[in-house]
């Protein structure tokens, strides 16, 4: 027994080994798996435990790094380069951890490194099968990662929530349900809990409840051999107790095991409902896991976040100008690390999507509607933020909204390509290129401003590019997000890219006080960008939301978001600070008194 370690540490690895969660889906996909692993992760790392998370993706492709964002979303990018799952960013950003390519699962991922183990001969001649093959393949990958430490403290973790994409049924899962049958057996069944979460519809025409679709599911994942130990309902209204006791009974769990999971006001209060309803209190009998009684202060800090989102009364406007924003989920990271810096400075962020196509000139000849409203959006918002992005279409929309943020000095912060496209811009129209452009949309342009690197572009478009976590060194001492970053000399942050802005044109910039403020360690690759005269003109090479976290927001968004609410100076004054926040139980106190002396209600008062 080591001092050093926790008894609960001791208890768990050293007599017990791993525990793992299994979180399945069924009725639909999208139904919010990930936040609620994320959420069950999130209550059990606020009990003390140390706690992994893997997604399961049973598509063949090896990564997501070759989806358009309009298939899975946004690609998200981790530290050591891996181009995974969306969800992974939920879970990276919930339990504040860091995790590896591995940490995402996928049948191409598993069948070729079972192809490959088959080329080597390492199965002896024998017929290579999905059962046991496939299905051992998954099982040791699954064991494997759940070991590997994702805290700063290097710790090995005591539990690892796994969530299988899709719904229970499809065909191409069929290998993971079965993978996970056998696997709970072998670790035990003190050692092994299946989340089922499914969706209760609603229909509007008679507003009942209705519980068929759930029971079918379950019935199926029964069939298939796991038995689920906590069915997690998905709905828009609180669960009726008559729907919950109907739940039980055709699904064969006790009513405490069936988990109203419906909509909320921030995915914030999803850990702290789950948490209300037993959550932790079940899962510490059922997987005998030695967690803490008392108060929990993590959960106290999201409870305090999450009642601050919904009393935020100032607003904030970022015009958001992208190529995907018909979805959401194209830029999912990008969103949530606005919500977190509008958060800290106490704004309600309001995010308006602008099609960049529909700024170009010709949107104006084919239908002058959709022109107008699309600049009508632009000029009305507190500041313009545009995120990365591939290929040519939209790009001279982008430009059109660069221009105008720094013709009207308005906040902007331009990413990855954004970042790129402030360059051309500039060239163009400060320094009179007017052909200035990326190679990537103009190979015969004569100011290849930005340019391709050849040795990250192979010919192959998966994996090729530049990746995951690299270093920028700050070039000046007066910079402004260097001050937002601490005032450090370097910050190490996450890159998706295959071209560069040209280095050999960097004086000209310099002339005309568009400075680039930040380089890679070899001083070759430009990454960071600021305009002289400006409140905030910020372009980042990297891209900065996937480290975003909600109560540590990324300072290229927080300064953005700053120079929106007109706070950035004052900010930079008080040494980077944002100003205390009186305690919301005082604000409730003293309105209370302050309503009883008036002879009014305190809500009345408040709303």
């Amino acid at each position: 027994y080591d001092n050093s370690l926790s008894r609960n540490l001791y208890f768990d690895k050293v007599l017990r080994g791993t525990m793992y969660i299994l979180v399945t889906g069924g009725v639909i996909s999208g139904i919010g798996k990930g936040i609620i692993a994320s959420s069950v992760g999130t209550i059990l790392k606020s009990c003390g435990l140390h706690v992994t998370a893997i997604k399961i993706d049973p598509y063949i492709n090896i990564d997501a790094g070759t989806f358009s964002p309009y298939e899975h979303g946004e690609v998200f990018v981790l530290d050591d380069g891996g181009e995974v799952d969306l969800d992974l960013g939920n879970y990276e950003r919930f339990l504040d951890i860091r995790l590896t390519r591995d940490n995402n699962l996928t049948t191409g991922k598993i069948y070729q490194s079972v192809i490959n183990k088959e080329r080597r001969g390492d199965y002896l001649g024998k017929t290579v099968q999905v059962v046991p093959h496939i299905t051992d393949a998954i099982q040791e990958w699954v064991m494997k990662q759940a070991q590997v430490p994702v805290d700063d403290d290097d710790i090995e973790p005591q539990v690892c929530v796994i969530e299988l994409g899709g719904t229970v049924g499809d065909i191409e899962s069929m290998p993971f349900i079965e993978a996970f049958r056998q696997f709970q057996f072998k670790v035990k069944r003190e050692n092994f809990c299946n989340i089922h979460v499914s969706l209760i519809p609603q229909p509007s025409a008679t507003g009942e409840q209705k519980t068929k679709p759930t029971q079918n599911s379950v019935r199926e994942l029964r069939g298939l051999g796991l038995s689920p130990d906590l069915i997690m309902c998905r709905c828009t209204t609180a669960l009726e107790n008559s729907v919950k006791e109907k739940i039980s009974m055709f699904c064969h769990v006790e009513p405490q095991q069936v988990i109203c999971v419906h909509d909320v006001s921030s995915i914030y209060r999803v850990p702290l409902l789950l948490e209300d309803q037993g959550v932790v209190s079940y899962l510490s009998r059922r997987l005998n896991m030695p967690i803490e009684t008392r108060p929990r202060k993590m959960l106290t800090k999201w409870k305090e976040m999450s009642d601050r989102s919904d009393r935020l009364l100032e607003h904030c406007s970022i015009a958001l100008v992208g190529k995907y924003t018909k979805f959401s989920d194209s830029y999912a990271s990008v969103i949530k690390a606005l919500e977190h810096s509008a958060l800290a400075i106490s704004h309600k962020l309001e995010v308006k999507y602008i099609d960049s196509a529909n700024l170009e000139p010709s949107t104006l000849q084919e239908d002058p509607v959709k022109y107008h409203e699309a600049w009508q959006k632009l000029c009305s918002s507190d500041g313009i933020l545009v995120p990365g992005g591939f290929g040519v279409r939209g790009t001279e929309g982008k430009i059109h909204a660069i221009n105008w943020a720094r013709k009207q000095k308005k906040p902007f912060l331009g990413v990855c390509l954004g970042m790129q496209l402030a360059v051309c811009e500039f060239a163009r129209n400060v320094l009179g290129w007017t052909d200035a452009n990326s190679t990537e949309f103009d190979p015969e342009t004569k100011h290849p401003v930005v340019i391709d690197m050849p040795e990250h572009n192979p010919g192959q478009m998966g994996g090729t590019m530049r990746l995951g976590k690299r270093r920028t060194i700050f070039q000046t001492t007066n910079s402004t997000l260097r001050k937002l970053y601490g005032d450090a000399e370097y910050v190490d942050e996450r890159h998706r890219h295959r071209f560069e802005v040209n280095p050999e044109l960097k004086s000209h910039f310099d002339e005309k006080g568009f400075r680039f403020v930040g380089q890679d360690v070899e001083g070759e690759r430009m990454e960071v960008i600021e305009l002289d005269d400006h409140p905030y003109f910020i372009g980042v090479q990297y891209h900065p939301e996937f480290t975003s976290r909600p109560i540590k927001p990324s300072p290229p968004y927080l300064g953005l978001l700053l120079a929106a609410a007109g706070k950035l100076q004052s900010y930079l004054q008080k040494g980077c600070r944002l100003s205390p926040r009186v305690l919301p139980s005082v604000v409730s106190s003293v309105g209370k008194l302050y309503c009883s002396q008036i002879g009014l209600a305190f809500p009345r008062v408040q709303k």
